[in-house]
């Protein structure tokens, strides 16, 4: 009975993102004029374990706010997929902007300093399970 525990245990923890959360939901999708907007930092994305990834981040400053926009970007699908400015290249602390969409434009909140926050996830926030990790650099 133990042995079948832990066989349904496992199989739950391997397959658990695989399943659609109920966690989620739509943010807004904003804009970037590049013409007028400035390029602050970038970053390419690094996969955690059997996680595929491809693509990186840009973070734009336009009209006084920060924009975030993923770019040539594709993940391995999974459920409840969020986007977080990040302080460390682990969700420990962060900020979460929403739901993962690649064709999304992240309006980043007012008065955030991006020293701060130097990685950007994409976090399986129902199951607590990291996808991906960008370390963004300044655009010099």
């Amino acid at each position: 009975m133990k042995n079948k525990f832990l066989l349904l245990t496992f199989l739950g923890l391997l397959y658990s993102c695989e399943q659609e959360g109920s966690l989620t939901g739509d943010v807004p999708s904003a804009m970037i004029d590049e013409q007028t907007s400035m390029l602050k930092k970038q970053g390419v994305f690094a996969p955690t374990s059997s996680i595929t990834v491809n693509g990186g981040v840009k973070i734009f400053s336009e009209n006084s706010e920060y924009k975030l926009r993923l770019v040539d970007f594709s993940i391995s699908n999974g459920p409840d997929l969020k986007v977080y400015l990040s302080k460390s290249n682990t969700p420990t602390e962060f900020v979460n902007l929403g739901n993962l969409n690649a064709s999304t434009v992240y309006v980043l909140p007012k008065g955030i300093d991006l020293k701060q926050y130097p990685f950007v996830l994409i976090h399986c926030q129902q199951y607590n399970h990291l996808f991906a990790v960008a370390e963004l650099t300044p655009n010099e």
